[in-house]
């Protein structure tokens, strides 16, 4: 199996079950179930990168919405102010 950043030699992995006292078939079964695990379960670097990219997009229109509402609500509470003061003003006369 190979993908980017992850290598996995079942031969060699066969070669050490084997050395260590499975039979052909065990071997062969344990390579397969561990190269499938891999290739289903493992991040690769590349992965992590997407996401990364996909993230920081995302952050950044999240950034760029809080500030387009923290200006709407600064002029919103500006011109309230301003409502509250020429009528305070319109009042004291």
């Amino acid at each position: 199996m190979t993908t980017a950043g992850l290598t996995f030699d079942r031969l060699a992995y066969m070669d050490r079950l084997r050395e260590a006292g499975f039979d052909e078939k065990q071997a062969r079964a344990h390579a397969e179930a561990l190269d499938a695990a891999l290739r289903d379960s493992v991040a690769t670097k590349a992965d992590v990168d997407r996401l990364e990219t996909k993230l920081e997009a995302k952050m950044e229109t999240l950034a760029a919405n809080l500030k387009v509402e923290i200006l709407r609500w600064l002029f919103v509470t500006q011109i309230a102010l301003l409502g509250v003061l020429l009528a305070a003003m319109k009042f004291m006369k």
